[in-house]
């Protein structure tokens, strides 16, 4: 049986249909499938140029179409950083012939130091945004500056919000995880304190402005406040903060982040905020590092995990088949609203997955260079069997 999330993608059904008989795919009869337009995650890391032993933009991409997304946006703390456009053109070069559709991020700033704008204006035709993620940008002159120039091209700046002063050695949620155990805790106010300053920016400069990787209660009630008042903001935050909490850390690296895993009622008022509009997207923060980067332990494995093939699983068996949140709701999470946001066209893209047969996660069969994941052994539902870009199979394990 294969069917759509809601009447709302009929179109996307009847070209996925017509796929699927003109390629000779036949689904099986006693599973379950449904056809969802391609997903688009706007926060990667493919590590390449510079660090391409973590990942490529290749197997990035390939990792990508395996969990039935065809559109993503990497993100620029690279070397060089893309903070102009000769930079930029090195992954431009990579990116052209990547399966799924790479639209990569400029810096906002010079080699992301936070001191000198970076040459937004000659890349803007080539970008879906500016971004110093990775950092925060600490000087709210540059940030002002930024957005006054962004908002001249006609560009949205996207902030990974995180004040330097207040991290003080952190690396896990300054909660009950770290003091029982005597980790040196990040503070929720290091995230939502600078995004406080950035909703003031955003409403004096008219800049249109996207929060990253949200993590904390604050940073839902503020930014669900600044929308009330018309502020030109959106925001995203990833599958493991709306499914994980720092209850569930363990002492490995696989469970180390940035932002870290909060507090249970941090997750509980994210899943309000994705329930009630105030969180646009999820994007995974795909952060893929070699294996012996995260083999240091909680403590000294550096932070990212990757994300791209278990985002939907996860989130379909955690959210949707509890009855958190609707089908319907999760495709406009993964697909719908970032590509609006960011102006992402993905015609003829879709994706299949059978959701009828419950496995396990198994980071061995990752297509990602990179295998450290929390969701390790979870079962789950939600297979991808088939994703399709610009009208051509990119992945396909439809038996």
């Amino acid at each position: 049986m294969i069917g759509i999330v809601s009447e709302k993608y009929k179109s996307i059904e009847k070209y996925a249909l017509e796929f699927l008989s003109s390629a000779g795919i036949v689904p099986e009869n006693e599973k379950e499938y449904i056809i969802f337009p391609g997903f688009c995650d706007v926060h990667v890391h493919f590590r390449e140029p510079g660090f391409s032993y973590k990942e490529t933009i290749l197997s990035g991409s390939t990792a990508a179409a395996h969990g039935g997304y065809t559109a993503v946006c990497p993100m620029p703390n690279l070397r060089p950083a893309p903070d102009c456009l000769e930079n930029l053109n090195i992954e431009l070069e990579s990116a052209g012939k990547s399966p799924v559709r790479v639209i990569p991020y400029g810096t906002i700033t010079k080699n992301e130091e936070g001191a000198e704008l970076s040459d937004m204006k000659e890349m803007r035709d080539y970008v879906c945004a500016f971004s110093d993620d990775g950092r925060g940008v600490q000087s709210a002159d540059i940030m002002e500056k930024a957005m006054l120039e962004a908002k001249s091209l006609g560009k949205i700046i996207a902030a990974h919000c995180e004040v330097n002063s207040l991290l003080n050695g952190g690396y896990i949620h300054d909660g009950r995880y770290a003091a029982a155990h005597g980790h040196r805790g990040i503070s929720s106010e290091s995230e939502y304190l600078q995004t406080l300053r950035d909703i003031a920016l955003c409403e004096k400069t008219g800049c249109a402005y996207h929060v990253c990787h949200i993590s904390t209660k604050e940073n839902v009630e503020q930014i669900r406040a600044a929308k009330a008042r018309g502020v030109n903001i959106t925001c995203e935050t990833g599958p493991h903060y709306l499914t994980l909490c720092e209850d569930d850390l363990q002492e490995d690296g696989r469970f180390k982040m940035n932002p870290p895993l909060r507090s249970a009622e941090d997750r509980e008022a994210l899943i309000g905020g994705i329930k009630d509009g105030t969180i646009d997207m999820i994007a995974t923060d795909h952060a893929p590092h070699s294996a012996e980067e995260k083999s240091r332990g909680l403590r000294d494995s550096l932070m990212g995990i990757t994300g791209l093939e278990t985002a939907f699983p996860v989130l379909y068996t955690k959210l949707v088949k509890p009855g958190i949140i609707s089908l319907e709701k999760l495709t406009e999470l993964l697909a719908d609203n970032p590509k609006k946001r960011f102006s992402i066209d993905t015609e003829n893209d879709f994706t299949v997955f059978e959701v009828s047969e419950p496995y396990t996660i198994e980071s061995s069969e990752f297509l990602s260079m990179g295998k450290a994941t929390p969701f390790e052994g979870m079962t789950v539902y939600g297979r991808c069997v088939l994703t399709v870009c610009k009208g051509k199979t990119v992945y396909e394990d439809m038996k």
